[in-house]
């Protein structure tokens, strides 16, 4: 499982430890990820995922999983991310028909 949110894309970043002496030795800036279900209206289901703690504050100020979805860009989004906007999509679609 790589470190990298399901949402947001955001992965692991690299950069320097600074000594007092400005001795540089390489470290890495992991994401602050957590797993989470979130539920989806649309689709009446729990979805889990592996998401950055921002990415999930931005799904609350959103209004939701659906919500981030239809207006997240399909580029930064993982596989599994990528199927439930297509499956969300298509449920909202039907239901005005129905």
């Amino acid at each position: 499982m790589s470190r990298t949110c399901e949402l947001t894309a955001k992965a692991v970043q690299t950069g320097n430890n600074v000594s007092h002496a400005n001795n540089k030795t390489k470290r890495r800036f992991l994401p602050n990820l957590v797993n989470v279900t979130l539920i989806s209206e649309a689709l009446n289901q729990n979805v889990r995922l592996r998401i950055s703690a921002n990415a999930l504050r931005s799904v609350e100020h959103r209004g939701g999983l659906d919500a981030f979805l239809a207006k997240a860009d399909a580029k930064e989004l993982s596989q599994r991310a990528r199927l439930l906007k297509k499956q969300i999509a298509k449920k909202l679609a039907e239901q005005p028909a129905a």
